[in-house]
């Protein structure tokens, strides 16, 4: 699948039921997410991993936040209680228009950006995060591409924060429900009618191999500060959660 497909499938979603694509909880599908419930999680998360970025004694300044994969700003929002100025970035204009509309009166900006390239000047962020995005990135190449950007963008003394499955096994790589939504609504069937009517979703998983991604933030003149094992991407799912600098 291609970031243009998957472009349009995003955009799909953030006008079926955005919060529910950015964060799966039970309960929430089809417009169930309290919206304070839903933002709470997001200043949870984000406090947690500012906790322990502060063991790691980074990133040195904080200035600018970037928030890769914003979706409705439900971290970049959490992130403007850290850091000077948050800028949010996502496939989708209907995501964003969302996030503009709720995060109004924070001091965040919000940018769609549908290209493997980011729009922002080399070594312009303090401190990288995405979590639950990558993942959903339908090519692996496309991954590889986006972490070199990561670094390119990251400041001398600023931190990279990145969860990415390592490993799907293979008889969870079909995906049919993804691929039955986008064979249907390539024939022409109402996005409404595959998500309300049959259950049927686009989001993909995908992964990349943990020695992949130490050796991109290398090259990247990176160095890893810690990896850490998780479960983001549900069960049977290898997943890590990267700490880089450089």
């Amino acid at each position: 699948m291609s970031l243009e497909r998957s472009k349009a499938h995003w955009e799909d979603l953030g006008t079926l039921d955005p919060c529910w694509a950015i964060l799966s909880e039970p309960g929430t599908k089809y417009g169930r997410w309290d919206l304070d419930t839903f933002f709470a999680t997001g200043q949870k998360e984000i406090a947690e991993i500012m906790n322990t970025a502060k063991s790691f004694g980074l990133p040195q300044r904080q200035d600018w936040a970037l928030d890769f994969g914003c979706g409705v700003g439900r971290l970049t929002r959490a992130l403007t209680f850290h850091f000077r100025h948050a800028v949010g970035i996502d496939i989708s204009q209907s995501m964003v228009r969302q996030a503009v509309r709720w995060n109004d009166h924070l001091p965040c900006t919000f940018v769609v950006n549908a290209s493997e390239s980011l729009p922002f000047m080399s070594e312009g962020f303090d401190f990288v995060y995405t979590a639950i995005v990558l993942q959903h990135v339908p090519t692996q190449d496309s991954i590889r591409r986006y972490i070199s950007e990561f670094m390119r963008l990251l400041k001398r003394g600023g931190l990279l924060v990145m969860q990415l499955p390592s490993h799907i096994p293979l008889r969870r790589r079909l995906q049919a429900s993804r691929r039955l939504y986008a064979w249907l609504r390539e024939a022409g069937v109402s996005e409404r009618v595959l998500y309300n009517r049959f259950g049927l979703h686009p989001i993909p998983m995908n992964f990349l191999p943990e020695s992949n991604v130490s050796a991109i933030i290398r090259s990247g003149g990176g160095q890893i500060v810690e990896i850490r094992t998780d479960h983001r991407a549900g069960p049977h799912i290898h997943s890590r959660t990267y700490f880089a600098t450089k």
